[in-house]
């Protein structure tokens, strides 16, 4: 290989001149790299190597150091694609880009979004790699649906426009040609008034414009691809358009070359072929247009400007020249232009379009509003907390298009099969030509002329590599409208595998919100005392059992006191000094950890847990106290849903911090198949990986203590109105924030990957099927051979159905609807 210029990556991590040295004494043993050179300053290692597949070898090693090398994600929009064949090769040709760890072509969006080393790789060489190969290409805007729902628009019409053209003059060609093959008297008006080699003439004629002017961009852009030793759909067409123009321009011209019995011309054939590949391209782009519908709506709810309140007076601003910490002035029926905090004013918004609930949420000063709600009846002056791409709604329209534009497993394998269908396609086509040549009854020149030109038409790959992205495009969008967000879009086909869904009980079955309700005390204590103490001490607390403990002390009036020294243990409790005295509040094992005896009120904390309460001790000074129960109502719509689950043939499994007699109560209310009780945190993926015995699994939670669950799950699913820390360690959001939408998730993943099946099925079989027929296999027995005309409108047809099955994923029903009251 030639030597590669200097490589420069950009290093995470390096603090200090020992973390140099080791990156340096990392790099220095990857035998093939020369010239190692680390440098703090600006956080990067050089080197050189004449081996492009070391520069991914050096990544890793910098990752196993712990200084992984950083990196970058463009999305590129290709042109040109026009079939399966295509997104192989711009495949092929970015990964082989030095410095490019992962690429994703889809030929359904037309674009490619490429990971690669910084340092290692400009976005100028991956443009310059597309285009090497006859594939422009130029980096996507940001939320490129709206461009590209632009731009196929655009190619819709020109396609339409270049249809009809060709349309006008084939028209006349097919007329003439296969009027006389059908009607002997029209063959007969023919040869009596201009003659047939005038009339073959003037086919020539019209048929050239077609092929120099609507059909001049199968040869521009086929015959270089075949020439490259690449061919594509492009190739083929202009193969068999070409051969059959070719034969007929020798017929009309030169019949001296050609026997008597084997002089005929198929200008037809060439001008309708292309007519019906413009008609099926055009379906094509308008179809390809509507796929990307979800995120149209998403950006539709975007405002433009928005009303910003200056020196006392409301001035209007272009929503880009919002800044965080602008007080956003907000009237009855408007949209809420970005996500803040109200600070004055009260009214009810409407939040169906982000959440799935119906019920618009009222808002008062301290309440959060989202961009892209609507306002009610009432005013609204808020403080913008996240502008720009750090909005809910910029994030969810990001996800959608980062889901749309996934490469799933499924279609690795169809990327393998098209990238060689091409040349197999054509070898075919050459052995048909032999075996009629040879074997075919005369005129066999005609009959070899006409297999191999339909056996080249008719197996176009282009429905092989629009079964899977259409599917993907349409379900990952039809899924965000009713509350779904794939952030990952292998996502989509996991789901399908998963036979355990594991369920986290806090804020996920349960509304996340306890209540006290019990409280047995120790002899010697009173209410109001024990509640300052503890109620003091959980003020400290984020967990949600802790709320409700202040809470409860908050309502009864109590005057909470300072607290010192607090301190909690995951998954025990709290320890704290309020004043002079030590208050520990938490499980049994909280007090068994502290040496606490806890054994006078044990019978009220296992009364507690036998109705479902969350049981905690409090103590002071090294002495029980008292004992709280505390409720965490089951959310409404759980019970439905776990149901729901279940009818899906899925196990469900509650995981639970709670003991077993507490968990089991909740259970059997909401109707799970097993319970894990008593995990701590850190807890729960091993709980996931007991779980895996029984096969893949998924995990649905919403709290930071979720997170490591998430990722650890064979899919994660996050309810979305938990942390973002969640959101982020999930596969799938659910916006809405219940177990309805795991239902939902569950039901789109089905529907998708049964349409892709249903795609794949049919553009393989029609291959399968249809190569032989166009060859002549039924020639011998039913005399029947394939025009290449129903070739050409076959293959057409053949994509326009798969865009067409793709497109009744947009109509999707919830399985489980928003609960209105």
């Amino acid at each position: 290989m030639h030597k590669i210029t200097p490589i420069s990556l950009s290093v995470e991590g390096m603090t200090c001149a020992s973390c140099v040295g080791r990156v340096s004494k990392g790099l220095t043993a990857i035998d093939g790299l020369s010239d190692v050179s680390v440098n703090l300053a600006s956080e990067t290692a050089q080197f050189r190597t004449d081996r492009a597949d070391l520069i991914a070898t050096a990544a890793e090693t910098l990752a196993n150091l712990g200084y992984p090398a950083r990196t970058s994600t463009v999305t590129l929009n290709i042109e040109s694609m026009s079939c399966a064949s295509c997104v192989g090769r711009v495949d092929h040709a970015l990964a082989a880009v030095p410095g490019v760890l992962e690429v994703n072509v889809n030929l359904a969006a037309e674009t490619a979004r490429v990971t690669y080393l910084e340092g290692a790789v400009s976005v100028q060489d991956l443009l310059k790699a597309s285009a090497d190969i006859g594939y422009p290409a130029h980096p996507a805007q940001m939320h490129a649906t709206l461009d590209r729902s632009a731009r196929k628009d655009a190619e819709a019409q020109d396609l339409r426009k270049k249809a009809l053209f060709a349309a006008t003059l084939a028209l006349p060609v097919f007329i003439v040609e296969m009027g006389g093959h059908v009607i002997p008297a029209f063959h007969m008006f023919i040869a009596e008034t201009i003659g047939h080699h005038t009339s073959w003439s003037v086919q020539w004629l019209l048929t050239t414009i077609v092929l120099l002017g609507p059909g001049r961009q199968f040869f521009e852009k086929g015959i270089p691809a075949l020439l490259k030793a690449a061919p594509d759909m492009n190739s083929l067409v202009a193969l068999g358009t070409g051969s059959a123009y070719t034969y007929s321009v020798i017929a009309t011209f030169a019949p001296d070359l050609l026997p008597d019995d084997v002089r005929a011309v198929y200008f037809e054939a060439a001008a309708v072929i292309v007519v019906l590949i413009l008609v099926g391209r055009w379906l094509e782009a308008r179809a390809k247009g509507r796929t990307g519908a979800a995120i149209q709506k998403l950006l539709g709810l975007q405002v433009r400007t928005a009303r910003i309140i200056r020196n006392a007076e409301a001035v209007e601003v272009a929503i880009e020249d919002l800044q965080v910490g602008d007080s956003v002035l907000v009237r009855p029926g408007e949209r809420i232009p970005v996500d803040g905090d109200v600070i004055e004013g009260e009214s009810h918004v409407d939040e169906s379009m982000i959440t799935g609930e119906p019920i618009p949420a009222a808002k008062t000063v301290g309440s959060t509003v989202t961009g892209g709600t609507v306002n009610g009846g009432g005013s609204l002056t808020f403080r913008a907390t996240k502008v720009g791409r750090d909005t809910v709604l910029s994030q969810i329209i990001q996800m959608v298009e980062t889901a749309q534009g996934a490469k799933l497993p499924i279609q690795g394998m169809v990327d393998r099969i098209t990238l060689w269908f091409v040349p197999a396609v054509m070898a075919a086509a050459a052995v048909t030509v032999a075996v009629w040549l040879i074997f075919g009854p005369e005129p066999s020149l005609t009959y070899a002329l006409v297999a191999g030109v339909s056996v080249l038409i008719i197996a176009c790959p282009c429905a092989m590599g629009l079964a899977t992205p259409t599917s993907i495009m349409v379900g990952t969008g039809r899924a965000a409208e009713i509350g779904v967000l794939f952030r990952k879009g292998d996502a989509l086909q996991s789901l399908g595998s998963i036979a355990v869904v594991a369920l986290d009980k806090t804020g996920t079955v349960t509304q996340g919100r306890p209540e006290l309700t019990d409280l047995a005390l120790a002899k010697g204590f009173s209410r109001k005392d024990v509640l300052a103490l503890v109620g003091s001490v959980e003020a400290r607390s984020e967990h949600p059992v802790a709320a409700a403990i202040h809470r409860a002390a908050v309502d009864d009036g109590v005057s909470l006191k300072p607290v010192t020294e607090f301190t909690a243990v995951a998954g025990h409790g709290v320890r704290a000094k309020v004043g002079d005295a030590v208050v520990v509040v938490g499980a049994d094992r909280m007090m068994a950890r502290e040496g606490i005896d806890f054994a006078d009120l044990a019978e009220s904390e296992r009364s507690f847990a036998l109705h479902g309460r969350t049981a905690l001790f409090a103590a002071v000074d090294g002495k029980v106290t008292a004992v709280f129960g505390v409720s965490d109502p089951v959310k409404p719509s759980s019970r439905d849903a776990i149901s729901a689950l279940r009818g899906l043939g899925l196990q469900v499994v509650m995981i639970t911090g709670d003991k077993q007699e507490t968990a089991e109560v909740i259970a059997k209310e909401v109707g799970v198949d097993h319970v894990i009780a008593g995990v701590l945190p850190g807890g729960k993926v091993e709980a996931l990986d007991r779980l895996r015995s029984q096969g893949k699994v998924a995990f649905v939670g919403d709290g930071i203590n979720d997170a490591p669950a998430l990722a650890h799950a064979d899919v994660g699913i996050a309810i979305g109105t938990g942390t973002d820390v969640a959101i982020e360690s999930a596969d799938v959001v659910l916006m809405s924030g219940d177990l309805r939408g795991v239902v939902n998730a569950f039901t789109v993943s089905r529907h998708t990957m049964s349409n892709i099946a249903q795609n794949l099925v049919w553009a393989f079989g029609y291959n399968v099927a249809l190569i032989p027929v166009a060859a002549g296999l039924l020639f011998p027995k039913f005399g029947i051979l394939l025009s290449p005309m129903l070739a050409a409108g076959a293959m057409a047809l053949s994509s326009v159905f798969v865009l067409s099955n793709a497109l009744r994923l947009r109509r999707i029903a919830p399985a489980m609807k928003e609960q209105t009251s």
